[in-house]
């Protein structure tokens, strides 16, 4: 059977709806070899969030996706949302696009959010001259979503090749501006209801590329799954609704000029006054009830994910923590994972509405205190020196 190598690729896999299917190799299809990896990420995010710009880092990862779907004319391709990075599947058609996408994303970010992306267009078959590969799988949290998971290798292989220079996608000219439509950052942080919001990422070992591994994101999948929702940091009913204004300010950069910035600040507040008064009334408007969306919001959250390694961010209580990180360390000292771990006390989610009214909005968790970032930094620190460098 030929391998599928048109843009419908990712559209054509059949999903699976419980997060335990990620570690199920045979939920998995090879990206076709045409395709290319849209990679980026924020220099010195760490240094960014101890700064205290944190909703700024996360804002910069959701608009690589954003500006990379817009240019694609929202198509249906894979991605993975990293906190302080990004990373979109793309077929060889939206090559030319995207990588004006991508040049013109570095440059708003630079801008106006004054922090420095880094940029990468890396063939899937540049990943596979090195004996990785990028295997996809299709998850849905609900019927109206779904996010891409991501095993092989070849999208930490493609990061690091972004971290060294190559494959680099430059900075478009002053001033240049991707298409964010649809990006936002509304809401206020989420706190922690069963214990802490804490933010994991557990990838292989030296010994850790096969079953064990597996058995340990199974294993630390059970035990969340414990929790209530399986520690779903948004409630069922959806976060609160309220003004905030770092979120609106960003928000308005990202889909107005300076000269009538002020006008869509007043049109983001006047929506989400709306949206209050409906949903405290209990009232809804033509195809909008605040209700529905409310709930949609948290069922369509990317809370878990999987690429090249298992990354969540949950709100658990002190002992299903106390024992996810004895399995963690379990693991580590056996050479199956190495991990990072970053407690907080609320949740930080960052939004992409494709379409107004309709129901697949898209939402990015991370913690609401540097989350994957500060994982990510953990988990570095155990690395040998020349082994982190560049990182």
């Amino acid at each position: 059977m030929a391998e599928p190598s048109n843009d419908d690729f990712f559209r054509g896999l059949t999903g699976f709806t419980r997060f335990e299917g990620v570690t199920d190799s045979a939920n998995y299809r090879p990206l076709p070899d045409d395709w290319l990896l849209a990679v980026a990420d924020i220099v010195s995010s760490t240094r960014a969030i101890a700064d205290g710009h944190y909703k700024s880092v996360n804002m910069a990862g959701a608009s690589v996706i954003s500006a990379v779907l817009n240019a694609l004319d929202k198509g249906d391709y894979p991605f993975v949302f990293g906190g302080d990075g990004a990373l979109v599947a793309i077929p060889p058609s939206g090559a030319v696009r995207v990588r004006q996408a991508l040049a013109a994303v570095r440059t708003w970010v630079k801008e106006e959010l004054e922090l420095d992306l880094r940029t990468a267009l890396v063939p899937v078959s540049a990943v596979r001259n090195q004996g990785l590969d990028v295997m996809v799988a299709r998850f849905n949290p609900s019927e109206y979503v779904s996010y891409a998971m991501f095993v092989g290798g070849g999208t930490s292989w493609a990061e690091g090749e972004m971290k060294a220079g190559n494959f680099i996608v430059d900075a478009g000219p002053p001033e240049a501006r991707p298409d964010l439509t649809g990006l936002s950052c509304r809401w206020n942080p989420i706190k922690a209801r069963n214990g802490e919001i804490v933010s994991i990422i557990a990838v292989p070992g030296n010994s850790g590329n096969g079953a064990k591994f597996q058995q340990l994101v199974a294993d630390i999948i059970a035990i969340s799954r414990e929790q209530n929702r399986d520690g779903h940091p948004v409630p069922v009913e959806g976060p609160e609704t309220g003004l905030i204004f770092e979120g609106a300010d960003m928000e308005a950069r990202a889909q107005a000029s300076p000269a009538h910035r002020w006008r869509r600040k007043l049109a983001i507040a006047a929506q989400i006054t709306f949206m209050c008064i409906l949903d405290k009334l209990g009232l809804h408007m033509a195809a909008f009830d605040a209700k529905i969306y409310r709930r949609d919001l948290a069922a369509n959250s990317d809370f878990r994910k999987f690429d090249d390694g298992l990354k969540m961010t949950i709100d658990v209580d002190a002992a299903h923590l106390g024992r996810i990180e004895a399995r963690l360390r379990q693991a580590e000292a056996e050479g199956v994972c190495r991990f990072g771990l970053h407690r907080q006390d609320s949740a930080l989610m960052t939004c992409f509405v494709p379409t107004p009214l309709m129901r697949d909005h898209m939402h990015f968790i991370d913690g609401a205190s540097g989350g994957y970032a500060m994982a990510a930094m953990a988990l570095r620190e155990k690395r040998p020196p020349e082994l982190a460098a560049g990182e």
